[in-house]
């Protein structure tokens, strides 16, 4: 599998698993339509149309593209991490029944383990 070229902040969250600022990415209050993309690997991770304004300061998605995004464990034993099904990049993690859509899930998500197409 061919990778993108990733920055020092984008392999410091992507491959380290690190969290980049609140309120900090260019996706945080970004609403457009199209596909949020895996930004190691280029494979679609949500819809635009399951983004929705949480306030925690980074992207939130209540729903992913079937079988894009994997959920382990965090190591801090508390939290459920979300990776990229495709590469196994750091994209945040999932919180759920705190009621904040019908869905009762969010994906908290890093806007720099993302990318964007827009639709046609």
């Amino acid at each position: 599998m061919e990778f993108n070229k990733l920055n020092d902040e984008e392999i410091r969250v992507i491959e380290n698993k690190g969290t980049e600022y609140p309120f900090s990415g260019k996706f945080n209050d970004f609403y457009e339509d199209g596909i949020f993309t895996c930004r190691k690997c280029n494979a679609e991770l949500y819809k635009s149309e399951d983004k929705f304004k949480s306030g925690c300061g980074w992207p939130s998605f209540d729903d992913e593209i079937e079988g894009a995004v994997k959920r382990v464990p965090d190591i801090d034993g508390r939290r459920i991490e979300i990776v990229c099904a495709s590469c196994g990049g750091h994209l945040g993690h999932v919180f759920e029944g705190e009621g904040l859509t019908p869905k009762n899930t969010r994906h908290c998500v890093n806007s720099v383990s993302l990318d964007f197409k827009k639709e046609n």
